[in-house]
């Protein structure tokens, strides 16, 4: 079996595993509490200790946490020193002018019933989910220090925002001395924005770096090799990944990248998730899962995570 290996992130001491699991989707109020289980009760058997959430993951809305909050409760109460949990807030999450957004009312409030909804008294890193241009950097950023400062997080981090953006914010936070320890941006071989800027940023202020949807939503999978099964995301318009995003074009595409994997000894996934871990600055990758057997594959992919040049030169050309 594969070993997990633990990374340094960005300049700071911390350590996180090189995969990390996500409970964006399969954990909702919606979704199967027991399969739930089983996926986080298998993931920390492979030594996964990162579970990343958000306010507004579910469906509905907040269910994803009280889940989670759940399996805490009774699989690792006396393990709560060995997990790092995350949580965001950055999206509409109650009505009125007080559920969105970056204000401190917003942030701190949210992070109040998050922490509620998980029955824990702080959580490691707490996010500003998005941008808000509605809000001034500088009250943002000063609410995510005086979160620290008031006990409810370890650490503070950014989703999605933009390289300058990204600058301003670490320089913010590095002012009022907590400093900016991750940024989760969306990266995959398929959406690859992240290298124009943001990388360089996140090395030289010694940010970490954990994409989300490093699988593209399932699209660099062996799921639709052969078009759109009716089970699937895109069939049933969940989600982010539509069926417009599964084109004959881009299948072709990953049709190749799957022989390319194969020859690797490789999943078409395993080889997706090695593929973004080559970065040094990108010291984990975060999933998702519907069951525990892809949690198992996912780890897999650390078994082979280099590349040679003619490997990423075949990448770019197929892409």
């Amino acid at each position: 079996m594969t070993e997990m290996t633990y990374q340094r992130v960005g300049a700071s001491g911390m350590r996180l595993p090189a995969i990390a699991l996500g409970l964006w989707h399969n954990f909702g109020g919606d979704d199967s509490y027991r399969n739930a289980r089983a996926m986080v009760r298998r993931a920390f058997d492979l030594g996964i200790t990162h579970f990343d959430l958000a306010n507004n993951y579910g469906p509905p809305p907040g269910s994803a946490e009280r889940t989670f909050g759940r399996i805490l409760q009774r699989d690792f109460a006396r393990r709560r020193d060995e997990l790092i949990i995350s949580t965001k807030a950055g999206y509409r999450m109650w009505p009125g002018p007080y559920g969105d957004g970056g204000t401190r009312k917003y942030l701190v409030a949210s992070l109040d019933q998050s922490l509620r909804r998980l029955g824990l008294d702080y959580v490691d890193i707490f996010y500003h989910h998005r941008p808000d241009p509605d809000t001034p950097l500088e009250e943002t950023m000063g609410a995510l220090d005086h979160i620290v400062r008031m006990g409810r997080a370890l650490y503070v981090g950014i989703s999605s925002y933009s390289p300058e953006d990204t600058r301003r914010a670490a320089a913010l936070l590095r002012e009022l001395g907590t400093p900016c320890l991750i940024h989760q941006p969306k990266y995959s071989m398929l959406v690859r924005g992240i290298e124009k800027g943001l990388l360089a940023v996140l090395r030289e202020e010694g940010i970490g770096c954990i994409p989300f949807s490093p699988l593209a939503q399932g699209l660099l999978t062996d799921r639709y090799l052969n078009g759109i099964p009716a089970d699937s995301r895109a069939a049933g318009g969940m989600g982010f990944l539509k069926r417009s995003d599964v084109t004959d074009e881009r299948l072709a595409k990953i049709r190749q990248l799957q022989t390319m994997a194969q020859a690797r000894g490789q999943t078409l996934a395993q080889m997706a998730l090695a593929w973004v871990l080559r970065h040094p600055e990108v010291m984990s990758a975060l999933i998702g899962a519907s069951r525990a057997a892809q949690i198992e594959a996912a780890v897999g992919a650390l078994a082979n995570r280099r590349f040679s040049a003619d490997e990423l030169q075949a990448i770019d050309r197929i892409l």
